[in-house]
């Protein structure tokens, strides 16, 4: 799902000014920092990612993300422990509710994200909508949508891989660009999710 709204940022780009720098950018950490694992082998996925910030939803991790709506830590943990066996919290989104994670870097080699999700609620099938914030060159957060993960199957399952798109922006701001990720029920629908990574595809 090519957006047009990043191929016309693209195309704006550029012939514009070289960037600068905003909030996401002055939050992430450079891309050099990533530890890769790989997460998704259970589903036949053998590619290695790196954690968005925040990502796990445990401890201190909870405090990266900018929650809205009631979002908020819970217990219980998605059941395959991908990131890791002791792990014990997701990240509950009711409703109405709407979070975010922690900026990071991703360059054009980062160009999708995972993670686990489940509906837990809502008379209606609904969806979990996912954006992706990125800065234009003026330094400016915008979003743009980037997928959705249907609430018809009930249970904990890997969301499909999503396109990032801005990633595509980096080679117009010195190669790395930085993002966040929003996560947001449509509908009366709740969520949970949990491990949210993304995949830095040339660092295999």
């Amino acid at each position: 799902m090519l957006s047009t709204a990043v191929i016309a940022a693209a195309g704006l780009a550029i012939s514009a000014a070289p960037a600068a720098a905003g909030p996401l950018s002055d939050a992430a950490a450079p891309c050099s920092e990533q530890s890769l694992a790989q997460p998704f082998l259970p589903w036949a996925d053998p590619a290695s990612y790196t954690l968005a910030p925040g990502g796990t939803i445990e401890g201190d991790a909870t405090a990266m993300w900018s929650m809205s709506g009631g979002a908020a830590a819970a217990a219980g943990n998605e059941p395959f422990f991908v990131s890791d066996g002791a792990d014990t919290t997701s990240l509950s989104l009711p409703a109405g509710s709407s979070s975010t994670t922690g900026a990071m870097c991703v360059g054009v080699e980062h160009p999708t994200l995972r993670f686990i999700a489940k509906r837990t609620g809502g008379s209606t099938p609904g969806s979990l909508r996912v954006d992706v914030l990125y800065e234009d060159l003026a330094g400016n957060t915008d979003s743009i949508a980037v997928g959705s993960v249907s609430g018809m199957m009930s249970g904990w399952r890997a969301s499909a891989p999503m396109l990032i798109l801005a990633n595509l922006l980096a080679p117009l701001q010195g190669g790395q660009a930085a993002i966040a990720l929003r996560f947001t029920p449509q509908g009366n629908s709740s969520w949970a999710i949990d491990d949210v990574y993304v995949d830095p595809f040339r660092r295999h």
